[in-house]
């Protein structure tokens, strides 16, 4: 597959995406793929910046019995100069009373300072009582950040499909996961209520979804590190769900 076609396939993403999707693109001048990178050793020279960008595990913060444990990435991270990138921070919730937002937001935003980064990513599953203190922690956040700098989070598909809770978050976007969700459930794009959801669908390569909505910002997980052929996979399902 020759870096040509991976550009023209990319374009034609690109260009399905604006004719499909009623808002704005949240995350203007980001590719329509996103290889999601993990806390691992992750290689990836093959990638074509043009067709796709990296979205990597940049910090992981987490909470037990009041004490604050933040985490950068201790992994290396290689991709080609000119790839676009987004760093996501992983919040880990632990027993005992909820932190802090302020200190929280404070360590979420040093994720912000990597060099030319286009975007930050909030990956925190919270809960229904957990929920209230995600937004404190998202609206300082917002405050904290440069705001030409996009901050979006992922999202349980319930939370797109099934109640109104996200509805005025300070983010651009959420991205529903796709995948992971229990035996018998699937997501279902017919059911989303929530605009934050509607640009971007999160799928896992050992577990894609039979379709997807037509475009949608396409984030990829794959659950060992990223080789050619896995990244080539991802490029030819962008170009077949554009």
């Amino acid at each position: 597959m020759s870096r040509t076609w991976i550009a023209a396939a990319a374009a034609g993403f690109a260009l399905s995406l604006a004719l499909h999707q009623s808002r704005p693109d949240p995350l203007p001048g980001f590719p329509r793929l996103v290889l999601w990178a993990w806390e691992r050793p992750e290689r990836m020279p093959f990638v074509d910046p043009r067709a796709a960008g990296v979205a990597f595990l940049a910090r992981t913060v987490a909470w037990h019995d009041g004490v604050v444990e933040s985490r950068p990435r201790l992994q290396p991270l290689l991709v080609p100069p000119a790839t676009p990138l987004m760093a996501v921070v992983r919040l880990e919730s632990g027993r005992g009373p909820l932190p802090d937002a302020a200190a929280i937001a404070h360590e979420t935003a040093r994720a912000a300072e990597f060099p030319g980064l286009r975007a930050l990513q909030i990956d925190f599953d919270a809960t229904l009582s957990e929920r209230a203190w995600y937004r404190d922690v998202l609206t300082r956040l917002r405050q904290a950040l440069p705001p030409a700098l996009p901050l979006t989070i992922t999202a349980l598909a319930s939370w797109c499909q099934d109640d109104d809770w996200m509805a005025g978050l300070p983010v651009s976007d959420a991205v529903p996961m796709a995948f992971r969700m229990g035996p018998g459930q699937a997501f279902a794009a017919a059911r989303v209520r929530e605009d934050l959801c509607r640009a971007s669908l999160g799928v896992a390569t050992d577990e894609l979804p039979v379709s997807a909505p037509r475009g949608r910002r396409l984030f990829v997980f794959h659950p060992r590190p990223w080789s050619e052929a896995a990244y080539r996979g991802a490029v030819e399902l962008a170009r077949r769900w554009r």
